[in-house]
């Protein structure tokens, strides 16, 4: 595949997968070839190619593909591109995904998560604000598309889901904003793995006011 001309908003959001990952991977929020990132285009979708490390991406490598998802320029697209498709094809506000093996997030479906419909309980305004319901989506094997079907059919419905043993899948309305929510998602799962005992959630009255302030929805 040769690399076609850019626009400059696309050579634009290749620079911001590329910035973003290099970010997510320098603070160890992923590791080796883990996690690919993925961004909406006019005419298809930006997405790190397959067994890419986040912190070493190029921009002229990052896939394109068209929007009947065949291939158009860079690297071999991530085995994960159905996946990420299917959040488009559902959500039309969502400009970003990103999916990382992120250690606390991992961590807390080995350990046992909060409730499938909820992997973590509100327990700071932020997570609340930032990132809201996050289900549990069962464990099956990396690139099986039955996960991609189920992530899909929620897509409208929450900011992300939490992949059983793999991390999490987080779409935004920008790359940035994506991993700015996985972030908060994380920092979440460290402190509610580091806690002991356990913190009560917020009451019913605090998730309320955050409601009437900010608009935030629990």
């Amino acid at each position: 595949m040769t690399l076609g001309i850019h626009s400059s908003e696309e050579a634009r959001i290749r620079e911001e997968i590329c910035t973003t990952g290099a970010s997510l991977y320098q603070r160890g929020y992923t590791v080796g070839t883990a996690g690919n990132i993925s961004a909406r285009l006019d005419d298809g979708w930006l997405i790190t190619p397959t067994d890419a490390c986040l912190g070493r991406l190029d921009p002229a490598e990052i896939a394109k593909v068209d929007l009947a998802g065949n291939p158009v320029s860079g690297g071999k697209p991530s085995k994960t591109l159905a996946l990420h498709r299917g959040i488009y094809a559902r959500n039309a506000q969502t400009r970003g995904v990103v999916h990382t093996h992120s250690t606390h997030l991992v961590a807390l479906t080995l350990a046992g998560v909060w409730s499938e419909a909820d992997v973590l309980p509100p327990i700071t305004p932020y997570y609340v604000m930032k990132v809201g319901h996050i289900p549990l989506i069962r464990y099956r094997r990396p690139g099986d598309p039955q996960v991609a079907e189920q992530i899909a059919a929620l897509a409208d419905t929450v900011r992300g889901v939490l992949l059983e043993r793999l991390g999490p899948v987080v779409w935004e309305r920008s790359v940035a904003q994506a991993s700015y929510a996985l972030e908060e998602l994380e920092e979440t799962a460290r402190l509610w793995l580091m806690t002991n005992p356990r913190p009560a959630p917020l009451d019913a009255a605090a998730l309320e006011e955050l409601g009437n302030a900010f608009g935030a929805r629990w």
